[in-house]
């Protein structure tokens, strides 16, 4: 719960609040800081998920660990795209807690789980502190694996000092003046930034705490006051992460060539209608008829059981698709090569999604002309990146849209046969129940970009 220091102070003393707050930060005065903690209430901060205890005590909000509650977050009211932010914290040298940056907290996605960047405090022996973690999301994007410099200037039972910079695609922080993570992903753009006291085990005792204070931000003129750095990039885009190469993930397209890709009907990548530009890969607009261009392309490798996650952008009006358990021997002729269908399209301007067989399964994340995708699905607008996800275990299907389950369905049951029967499928031989087969990405005459390609095989 949160409990408000009922003290009244003069309106000069959180003035001095706010000077000394630069002072001890090492902040410059000219610069445009903001106190996001008036030293005074939690006016413009809000509890989420878990009931952690978070007090005032002085200049400092507290907050402390409660047994049989999740993790914790004392949330900003106010979202933030582009900023700069500093404060102190001390923590319990057995707590694990982080700052949340860019981070949200919606009904569709895990009951409001709150998810996103996350600056670590970790005062283990592992010393993670202001590496970046994907809270319930990705994981680890930037852990400090062979950054002693950062790892070392953590001071145990002490007060730590961040800065965080967010700028566009790139994150970076530091620690006690020394740099520790630099990260390229533009998954989040905007988000609230929130307290976490994490939760505790059932042999853990409650009542650790963790302080912050001096919590400072700049969110005008943000790149006049950015800070150079010198570490390395790592950029996530058509990229592995730790997390994800110790799970088993393999990158599908590598962002650069068509190695591993064909056409469908071709023994080779297609030489017009598709481009790779900027990390995307690119299927051009040709007037909107299916394969009449470029045509499909396909994995040189077939899959059984698999996960499969790809990012796509539409333009308007637009119509693809990625198809999986494709047998590309199934139609030589004209069109697109058969398979199992996710939908890609523009619901609100393209005619498909008011047409096939079964009413609404040619809407976006359906399973095409079979099933229809949850009308309430999350969507991102036209021009933004959307994540279609695809797991397939023992003849089990999901179809996940932007980190939601929007249907599943099971192959080769009495039902599903059906449905087939009922399709544009019916007359296509063994449609949808082969073993394994290829993935595939849509040519349908409109402008789609495709990167993260990745898939881990269960």
């Amino acid at each position: 719960m949160i409990t408000k220091n009922l003290k009244l102070l003069p309106l000069f003393i959180a003035g001095v609040l706010v000077l000394n707050s630069c002072k001890e930060s090492n902040q410059d005065s000219n610069e445009p800081w903001e106190p996001l903690f008036d030293g005074e209430s939690l006016t413009g901060w809000e509890q989420l998920n878990g009931k952690a205890d978070y007090q005032i005590d002085g200049d400092e909000i507290v907050g402390t660990t409660v047994a049989n509650t999740p993790n914790s977050f004392l949330a900003t009211t106010q979202d933030y795209g582009d900023f700069i932010l500093e404060l102190d914290y001390k923590v319990d040298s057995t707590m694990n807690s982080g700052i949340q940056i860019r981070s949200l907290s919606q009904p569709d996605f895990k009951d409001g789980r709150v998810h996103g960047y996350q600056i670590e405090i970790d005062p283990s022996d592992r010393a993670w502190s202001a590496g970046i973690y994907d809270e319930a999301r990705k994981g680890w994007l930037y852990p400090l694996t062979g950054n002693t410099k950062a790892q070392q200037a953590f001071k145990q039972g002490e007060w730590n000092h961040y800065r965080v910079e967010a700028l566009g695609d790139t994150l970076k922080t530091w620690i006690n003046g020394v740099e520790a993570a630099h990260l390229i992903d533009d998954q989040t753009a905007s988000g609230f930034i929130a307290l976490q006291v994490h939760s505790i085990g059932n042999n853990d005792k409650p009542g650790k705490e963790i302080r912050w204070k001096n919590i400072n931000i700049i969110t005008e003129n943000v790149q006049q006051y950015a800070k150079p750095m010198g570490l390395e990039a790592f950029n996530t885009k058509n990229s592995l992460t730790q997390a994800e190469k110790e799970s088993g993930w393999q990158l599908l397209w590598n962002g650069r060539t068509t190695d591993g890709w064909r056409g469908g009907k071709l023994d080779h990548f297609p030489e017009k209608g598709w481009v790779i530009e900027n990390g995307e890969l690119i299927v051009l607009a040709t007037g909107g008829e299916e394969s009449a261009a470029g045509g499909d392309i396909v994995t040189t490798k077939q899959y059984q059981d698999f996960e499969l996650k790809v990012d796509f952008k539409i333009t308007e009006g637009a119509n693809s698709g990625i198809k999986y358990y494709v047998d590309t021997d199934l139609n030589k002729g004209e069109g697109s090569s058969i398979g199992l269908e996710y939908q890609i399209l523009d619901d609100m301007r393209h005619p498909d999604a008011k047409l096939g067989n079964h009413e609404g399964s040619r809407t976006l994340a359906s399973l095409y002309d079979l099933i229809q995708a949850d009308p309430a699905k999350p969507v991102n607008p036209i021009g933004e990146w959307n994540t279609a996800r695809i797991v397939s275990k023992d003849n089990h299907v999901a179809h996940w849209l932007n980190d939601v389950k929007v249907l599943e369905y099971d192959r080769n049951t009495d039902a599903f046969l059906q449905l087939v029967k009922e399709s544009k499928y019916k007359d296509w031989p063994g449609f949808g129940t082969f073993e394994k087969g290829n993935i595939l990405l849509q040519d349908h005459g409109d402008r789609v970009a495709f990167k993260n390609i990745k898939i881990k095989e269960l």
